[in-house]
Protein backbone atom coordinates (compact mmCIF):
# COMPACT_ATOMS: atom_id res chain seq x y z
CA UNK A 1 0.00 0.00 0.00
CA UNK A 2 3.28 2.40 0.62
CA UNK A 3 4.66 1.77 -2.17
CA UNK A 4 1.33 2.34 -4.12
CA UNK A 5 1.34 5.61 -2.49
CA UNK A 6 4.26 6.42 -3.25
CA UNK A 7 3.79 5.88 -7.04
CA UNK A 8 0.49 7.41 -6.91
CA UNK A 9 2.47 10.95 -5.47
CA UNK A 10 5.13 10.64 -7.88
CA UNK A 11 2.36 10.47 -10.52
CA UNK A 12 0.49 13.22 -9.06
CA UNK A 13 3.33 15.55 -9.66
CA UNK A 14 4.01 14.48 -12.92
CA UNK A 15 0.95 15.51 -13.94
CA UNK A 16 1.34 19.01 -11.99
CA UNK A 17 4.46 19.04 -14.06
CA UNK A 18 2.76 18.57 -17.30
CA UNK A 19 -0.13 21.15 -16.71
CA UNK A 20 2.45 23.82 -15.92
CA UNK A 21 4.78 23.26 -19.04
CA UNK A 22 1.62 22.94 -21.25
CA UNK A 23 0.91 27.01 -20.61
CA UNK A 24 4.23 27.88 -18.82
CA UNK A 25 3.93 31.34 -17.16
CA UNK A 26 7.23 32.96 -15.44
CA UNK A 27 7.52 34.91 -12.52
CA UNK A 28 9.65 36.39 -9.19
CA UNK A 29 8.04 35.39 -6.44
CA UNK A 30 8.47 36.19 -2.26
CA UNK A 31 8.45 33.68 0.30
CA UNK A 32 5.77 34.76 2.77
CA UNK A 33 6.15 31.67 5.03
CA UNK A 34 7.49 28.13 4.70
CA UNK A 35 6.88 25.23 7.31
CA UNK A 36 6.94 21.52 6.83
CA UNK A 37 3.51 21.16 5.60
CA UNK A 38 3.87 23.55 3.15
CA UNK A 39 5.60 26.97 1.67
CA UNK A 40 3.32 30.22 0.82
CA UNK A 41 4.63 32.38 -1.73
CA UNK A 42 3.04 35.80 -3.41
CA UNK A 43 4.06 36.60 -7.04
CA UNK A 44 2.25 39.27 -9.46
CA UNK A 45 1.40 37.63 -13.19
CA UNK A 46 1.83 39.99 -16.02
CA UNK A 47 -2.04 41.45 -15.91
CA UNK A 48 -1.10 42.74 -12.68
CA UNK A 49 -3.70 39.97 -10.47
CA UNK A 50 -1.03 38.94 -6.52
CA UNK A 51 -1.30 35.09 -6.14
CA UNK A 52 -0.56 33.62 -2.83
CA UNK A 53 -1.36 29.56 -3.93
CA UNK A 54 -3.25 28.10 -0.67
CA UNK A 55 -1.54 24.71 -1.49
CA UNK A 56 1.71 26.62 -1.41
CA UNK A 57 4.35 25.98 -4.35
CA UNK A 58 5.88 22.87 -5.71
CA UNK A 59 9.10 21.38 -5.00
CA UNK A 60 10.23 24.01 -1.92
CA UNK A 61 13.37 22.51 -0.20
CA UNK A 62 15.66 25.23 0.64
CA UNK A 63 13.39 28.08 0.36
CA UNK A 64 13.16 31.14 3.61
CA UNK A 65 10.67 33.41 4.05
CA UNK A 66 11.93 36.91 2.72
CA UNK A 67 13.28 35.46 -0.17
CA UNK A 68 13.09 35.75 -4.12
CA UNK A 69 12.53 33.11 -5.73
CA UNK A 70 11.89 32.15 -9.71
CA UNK A 71 9.04 30.41 -10.29
CA UNK A 72 6.80 28.69 -13.01
CA UNK A 73 3.33 28.45 -13.12
CA UNK A 74 0.03 26.86 -15.08
CA UNK A 75 -1.20 30.25 -16.33
CA UNK A 76 -4.74 28.99 -16.95
CA UNK A 77 -4.12 28.30 -13.14
CA UNK A 78 -1.92 30.20 -11.24
CA UNK A 79 -1.91 28.51 -8.12
CA UNK A 80 -0.28 25.42 -9.73
CA UNK A 81 3.03 26.84 -9.26
CA UNK A 82 6.89 25.26 -8.89
CA UNK A 83 10.08 26.41 -8.03
CA UNK A 84 11.91 27.25 -11.77
CA UNK A 85 14.18 24.79 -12.39
CA UNK A 86 13.04 21.90 -10.56
CA UNK A 87 10.39 18.84 -11.03
CA UNK A 88 9.07 15.26 -9.93
CA UNK A 89 12.32 13.96 -10.32
CA UNK A 90 13.43 15.52 -7.34
CA UNK A 91 11.22 13.44 -5.33
CA UNK A 92 12.66 9.94 -7.30
CA UNK A 93 15.84 9.46 -5.30
CA UNK A 94 13.71 9.95 -1.60
CA UNK A 95 11.14 7.85 -2.70
CA UNK A 96 12.65 5.08 -3.83
CA UNK A 97 15.20 5.16 -1.00
CA UNK A 98 12.05 5.14 1.79
CA UNK A 99 10.22 2.39 -0.13
CA UNK A 100 13.14 0.48 -0.32
CA UNK A 101 13.81 1.02 3.44
CA UNK A 102 10.30 -0.14 3.95
CA UNK A 103 10.56 -3.23 1.75
CA UNK A 104 14.01 -4.30 3.85
CA UNK A 105 12.48 -4.02 7.01
CA UNK A 106 9.50 -5.89 6.64
CA UNK A 107 10.03 -8.23 4.02
CA UNK A 108 12.40 -10.75 6.81
CA UNK A 109 9.34 -10.65 9.50
CA UNK A 110 7.02 -11.07 6.79
CA UNK A 111 8.28 -13.94 5.21
CA UNK A 112 8.97 -15.79 9.19
CA UNK A 113 5.86 -15.31 9.68
CA UNK A 114 4.62 -17.10 6.34
CA UNK A 115 7.05 -20.41 7.68
CA UNK A 116 5.33 -20.50 10.95
CA UNK A 117 3.02 -23.02 11.08
CA UNK A 118 -0.49 -22.15 12.07
CA UNK A 119 -1.85 -22.77 15.04
CA UNK A 120 -5.44 -23.33 15.66
CA UNK A 121 -7.18 -22.77 18.93
CA UNK A 122 -10.14 -25.29 18.88
CA UNK A 123 -11.59 -26.90 21.61
CA UNK A 124 -11.33 -30.60 22.22
CA UNK A 125 -14.15 -32.14 22.58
Amino acid sequence: MLTFACVMALLGAWVDDKAIDARIGRATAEVVSSSSGRTVIRFVTPDGAVHSPQRGVLYPRGLEPGQLVRVEYDRSDPDLVRVADRDFELGLLPVAVGVAAVWLVLTPPALWLRRRPVVTLMPKS
